[in-house]
């Protein structure tokens, strides 16, 4: 399949770390914003042994603004890890990768396809949505994953991969796909029937369903939390209603700092909260 590649940093790279580090920020972060902050990230923890040796609190800092900081926790857990069992380098093993901390099936692959150029699949909303159209039926999980595993051409799994996640992306995209520029088009049975509904997109595996509405909810109380504690290390328990921007429910405040404490954001002594 031939794909003019978008021209994003990170493509430029081999280093499994750095590869990584994309990877974690661009879970649910527009490519914009993670093109702003990559390289920031990587000049001021540009190994896993620098990040394992700051405290959890700078890699949370460095996170500001790319959103569901549990991703920067995550993060610095792996890279302990790393630097523990691993001398300091990814592995590069599928099942050593899946056993990092925060590391899923699409990033290991992820890690393997873009550093190590090893001819895996990766599935993402993107290319699991370009998986059923072309298959013409919503895919089970293992399906998608053994269909994305077939079409790889052997020694081009960088490429390979690269130009699925722009195919979905610019090309056979949620709403509008754009057929006449589809490399995929003959073999497309969404396309052969005139894109008639249903959409074999939707409800498959790997699919992004939409997320739910921010204004008002609890995830937007947690990031305004966090903000606080970056902004002041310290938020008392009269003022958690105040910083969560729910001055008139501090149960509620109260209830999201406890699962901020859960996820290794944050710590709780009973009258503060503060940084891990």
């Amino acid at each position: 399949m031939e794909a003019e590649h978008r021209d994003l940093p990170w493509r430029r790279s081999r280093d499994p770390w750095a590869v990584l580090v994309s990877e974690l920020m661009l879970q649910q972060t527009q490519v914009a914003r993670v093109v702003l902050r990559w390289a920031q990230f990587l000049d001021r923890f540009p190994t896993p042994l620098a990040c394992a040796s700051s405290p959890v609190a700078e890699v949370i800092d460095e996170w500001a603004g790319l959103g569901y900081n549990r991703r920067a926790v995550n993060l610095h857990r792996c890279a302990v890890v790393v630097v523990d069992r691993h001398g300091g380098a990814l592995p590069a093993d599928l099942d050593a990768l899946r056993a990092l901390p925060g590391i899923g099936p699409y990033t290991a692959r992820a890690v393997l396809a873009f550093a190590f150029e090893r001819d895996v699949a990766v599935v993402d909303t993107n290319v699991g949505r370009v998986l059923a159209r072309v298959g013409g039926s919503p895919l089970s999980p293992g399906d998608a994953q053994r269909a994305a595993d077939s079409w790889v051409p052997a020694g081009q799994g960088w490429a390979w991969n690269q130009g699925m996640l722009d195919l979905g992306a610019a090309v056979c995209t949620k709403r509008s796909p754009s057929c006449g520029a589809c490399p995929l088009r003959r073999w497309c049975a969404w396309h052969r029937v005139g894109l008639v509904a249903p959409d074999p997109a939707v409800g498959s595996a790997a699919v992004s369903a939409g997320q739910s509405r921010f204004e008002g909810s609890d995830r937007q109380g947690r990031g305004r939390l966090v903000d606080a504690l970056r902004a002041r290390s310290v938020v008392r328990s009269h003022d958690l209603g105040l910083a969560a921007g729910w001055p008139d429910d501090p149960d509620r405040a109260r209830r999201i700092a406890d699962t901020l404490v859960a996820d290794g954001l944050a710590r709780w002594d009973g009258v503060t909260l503060t940084r891990p």
